[in-house]
């Protein structure tokens, strides 16, 4: 499968096709994989959401352990046993050739699955870096951005808590002002979140974080309406888009955000240690490099000299990619959302249950956080797991108190009817 090391030169575009998974594509699972996504060939989105068969068929190419029902996808998804083996085979070829990998076409290669990332969220090759997560990612832009004494920044109690922790962190180096409003849970409209957002605003505003999707809740936010309002202002916005990336579709044109930051090891399903970063690329140069690198101001990879680190985990994003294209973003996002609102549906009216996710279908998709009144998230949490055998995650701050629940594309209906009929009895 990959070039053999008595060889002198690796042809890079072989390499590559070899990446993709060319060299798996008669295994027996892959097969699996291509027998069902002929039965949907002739299904719209919406269809596809529905049938269970092809999604049972999906769910066979995951080892999804059997101990508990797994509703916490959200902090690291599985990945499709496809794309893990396809991993293992890139640690064992790049131990086999050892540095000879490393000093000849390791970053090549990396430029090549930047440019995949790129083409995913419809950015320049030029603009986008691999990460190792978001909080990387977006740290990156806090720390690194040009700060001077007074300047403030807007942001909400919402946003990820390592991020906040950053603007912490460069008020006290640097003198920042960080002024934080509060999302409502169920907001009345979007210019109703667009206001929240420019009433912060003041003319020493720098910078305003946005999370695409926010990750207690899974509410989806107007960013292309709130980058418009920002750039009226002259404040640039930097977008958490953690659990977007292989969730929803990510267009960072069409959202006019500066920057953009997403962990890939989340909805992609790429092994840990992935994360992308999109600058736009006049905003580049600006921002200071976490580590000295010797290229030139405006090119985008001085702010990812990262030293020597697990280069089998950007050749997996390949697969991982070609997973998502072939299984069809729509289809996937149309499943995710299904499967929230299935559940979500049969408990909102419940008069013990509060629904922290809005109910309109576009404000949210897979992710989606409940709470019993009356219950601390961690009880919830726990009764859900020790007496029904459901892996959740509690939040409780920010306004939010409830366990937030991820399914992915391998959850069965019948799994969330465990889950629907655990919430009632709780009442």
């Amino acid at each position: 499968m990959y070039h053999h090391q008595d060889n002198p030169i690796m042809k890079k575009r072989t390499f590559l096709k070899n990446v993709t998974g060319a060299a798996i594509a008669s295994t027996p699972l892959l097969q699996s994989f291509d027998y069902w996504l002929t039965t949907i060939q002739h299904l719209s989105p919406e269809e596809v959401a529905q049938d269970e068969k092809f999604w049972l068929g999906i769910r066979s190419g995951y080892r999804v352990k059997p101990d508990y029902i797994n509703l916490e996808n959200g902090f690291y998804c599985l990945i499709p046993e496809e794309t893990l083996e396809k991993y293992i085979q890139h640690i064992r070829e790049v131990n086999y050739q050892g540095s000879w990998y490393m000093r000849t076409v390791q970053l090549d290669n990396k430029a090549d699955m930047a440019a995949k990332l790129a083409t995913l969220i419809n950015a320049n090759k030029e603009e986008v870096i691999i990460t190792r997560n978001t909080t990387e990612s977006l740290d990156t832009i806090i720390g690194g951005y040009p700060w001077k004494e007074g300047d403030e920044a807007v942001m909400a109690i919402q946003d990820y808590g390592a991020m906040l922790q950053m603007f912490q962190q460069v008020a006290d180096r640097f003198g920042v002002v960080n002024k934080k409003i509060s999302l409502p849970n169920h907001p009345k409209s979007d210019a109703e979140i667009v206001e929240l957002y420019a009433n912060a605003i003041t003319p020493k505003t720098k910078l305003m974080m946005v999370c695409h999707m926010v990750n207690i809740t899974g509410q989806i936010l107007p960013i292309r309406k709130i980058c418009d309002m920002a750039h009226s202002k002259g404040v640039e916005v930097m977008v958490d888009g953690a659990h977007c990336t292989g969730h929803i579709p990510v267009d960072v044109q069409a959202l006019d955000c500066d920057y953009y930051g997403a962990s890939l090891h989340k909805w992609l399903s790429v092994p840990l240690g992935s994360g992308v970063l999109y600058v736009r690329k006049n905003k580049i140069a600006q921002i200071w490099p976490r580590f000295g690198d010797g290229r030139p101001a405006d090119d985008i990879r001085r702010l990812n000299h990262t030293g020597t680190h697990p280069v089998a985990t950007d050749l997996a994003i390949g697969n991982a990619i070609e997973y998502l294209e072939r299984l069809g973003l729509e289809n996937k996002t149309a499943r995710l959302r299904y499967l929230q609102n299935y559940w979500t549906d049969q408990v909102r009216s419940l008069p013990h249950i509060q629904v922290n996710t809005p109910k309109e279908r576009h404000r949210s998709c897979g992710i989606a956080n409940v709470g019993i009144k009356g219950m601390k998230p961690k009880v919830l949490a726990k009764t859900l797991l020790d007496k029904y055998r459901i892996w959740t995650v509690a939040i409780d701050g920010a306004g939010v108190h409830g366990c937030r629940i991820c399914p992915n594309i391998f959850t069965t209906l019948k799994e969330l009817d465990v889950f629907v009929a655990a919430l009632k009895e709780m009442g």
